[in-house]
């Protein structure tokens, strides 16, 4: 009896290490083809939801903060583990085919019979007098 609670308890040892080191191989194969695309040029997802281009950034020296520009003539200084993910044309393709698809819902729930939004023109009635 002592000896089969031994065997599972270092069957078990042996699974969780197998599976933290799968793990970490795959964690590790993600980071490398995270830095391979993060080249100047490419458009990123940074940690605070904001969207940006790449302007300089060294895969070498994590340390060295990132160039990334966000309007025209405005670059932000982040550090480089800030950068969550680069996104690929496909995902571009993806968020506007997603416009476009909520443009099209919206002129439908526009064209059926909804209500039409009465326009008031404040210079009809004359200037307005605040309530006393």
């Amino acid at each position: 009896m002592d000896i089969l609670l031994i065997v599972v308890l270092v069957a078990l040892l042996g699974f969780m290490f197998w599976n933290s080191r799968k793990r970490m191989q795959k964690m590790k194969a993600e980071q490398e083809q995270k830095n391979r695309q993060t080249v100047p040029g490419a458009e990123v997802l940074l940690q605070g939801g904001i969207y940006g281009t790449i302007v300089q950034f060294d895969p070498e020296d994590l340390d060295e903060p990132a160039l990334i520009e966000v309007a025209p003539g405005t670059v932000l200084r982040v550090h480089s583990q800030a950068i969550i993910r680069v996104i690929t044309p496909l995902d571009a393709e993806d968020d506007e085919l997603a416009d476009e698809t909520a443009g099209e819902e919206w002129n439908e729930a526009e064209s059926a019979d909804a209500p039409a939004i009465e326009r008031i023109d404040p210079e009809a009635d004359g200037p307005r007098k605040p309530d006393a």
